[in-house]
């Protein structure tokens, strides 16, 4: 077994997470026993009633939305309005991902999912523009500072893009930025 191995099922635990199949405990107690597991035996389980198998293939059914390739289940109006809330970047920065979040609940798990994105990378902006601005005298803040007016720019645009065709699009932040977690 490879660390690849681990590093497979960990992804299939954190989509699961994130698409409502596992708890948070759940989530880490599984994530803990994948990390330890010695043997490829030892890490079938941990993704078995999840509809994955150990190396993130599907092995049965898969329940709501979370599928192993694809677009999640959503309709046309959803998409629109997901792919609103990451256009309103533009013209409304966080409060239009702000209130599609709240009422997400609501609506859509898939409008959910897609404000809390658009949110968690609004607000990741947000306080790297400011820091960057308060450190801008150290010469690299400057440069990350264009990297996010850069990104701020051109991300929002592809998750239009990608919510209007019904991808679960995910903006490129480790996890450990991530502001905002799904329930």
């Amino acid at each position: 077994m490879t660390h690849t191995d681990r590093d497979a099922v960990a992804e299939v635990l954190r989509e699961a997470y994130s698409q409502g199949q596992l708890d948070e405990d759940e989530f880490e107690e599984r994530l803990d026993q994948a990390m330890r597991a010695k043997y490829g035996a030892d890490l079938e389980p941990l993704t078995q009633d999840l509809g994955f198998s150990s190396n993130g293939r599907t092995s049965g059914p898969v329940s709501g939305a979370a599928k192993a390739d694809g677009p999640i289940e959503s309709t046309a109006v959803e998409r629109v309005v997901a792919g609103v809330g990451h256009a309103g970047n533009y013209f409304f920065p966080i409060v239009t991902p702000l209130l599609l979040f709240l009422i997400g609940d609501q609506v859509s798990p898939y409008i959910r999912r897609q404000a809390m994105e658009s949110l968690n990378f609004q607000l990741a902006c947000l306080i790297g523009s400011v820091v960057s601005l308060l450190l801008i005298w150290l010469v690299v803040p400057a440069f990350m500072l264009l990297f996010i007016v850069l990104g701020w720019a051109i991300l929002p645009a592809i998750g239009t893009i990608a919510s209007l065709m019904g991808k679960d699009w995910r903006y490129p932040m480790p996890d450990r930025f991530r502001i905002l977690k799904d329930d």
